[in-house]
């Protein structure tokens, strides 16, 4: 069985994550969404608000959705996966994303990267300029998968209470 793990922050999950993660599911024979944990960055959302939101995005059989906080090179060893599937938005993506698989493949042999160009509808997209766009009440409807937006209104909704409050 071919299992790959696509990593990432999903700090919101994008349609451009989606996308990628609908791509990965036909290619692969299980698909691990999993959300990783940097303990430098604090996200807007905490990692079980990310893993709901990914679990109420994703219909696919084939796919799950897990969280870590460790090396993904180690949590590749430890769910038997071969391969860790990149999104790319553009050429300065590929720069970075070359250099972790390299480093990926020095940590656990039996590891390949795959690297998929996203959709160019959602070349420009990324959590940050979701967060962007909702901080301003632009339509999220091309943005995010409906299943969250209310999510990330109120969240929005609820900082700008908190910066309201601090005026």
């Amino acid at each position: 069985m071919k299992i790959a793990i696509y990593p990432g922050s999903f700090d919101p999950v994008t349609l451009g994550h989606l996308n990628i993660i609908k791509r990965a599911s036909k290619a692969f024979d299980k698909v691990i969404v999993c959300v990783m944990v940097n303990s430098r960055k604090t996200g807007m959302f905490s990692p079980e608000e990310r893993l709901d939101f990914l679990r109420r995005s994703i219909q696919m059989d084939n796919v799950e959705v897990d969280t870590y906080s460790g090396l993904v090179s180690d949590y590749a060893k430890i769910k038997n996966a071969q391969v860790l599937v990149k999104g790319l938005r553009a050429v300065s993506d590929f720069e970075a994303e070359v250099q972790m698989a390299m480093v990926n493949s020095q940590l656990n042999k039996e590891l390949d990267t795959v690297f998929l160009p996203c959709s160019p509808k959602y070349s420009y997209l990324s959590s940050t300029v979701v967060k962007e766009l909702a901080r301003y009440n632009a339509n999220l409807e091309d943005v995010l998968p409906r299943e969250i937006i209310e999510d990330i209104k109120l969240r929005m909704e609820e900082r700008r209470g908190v910066c309201d409050d601090k005026s």
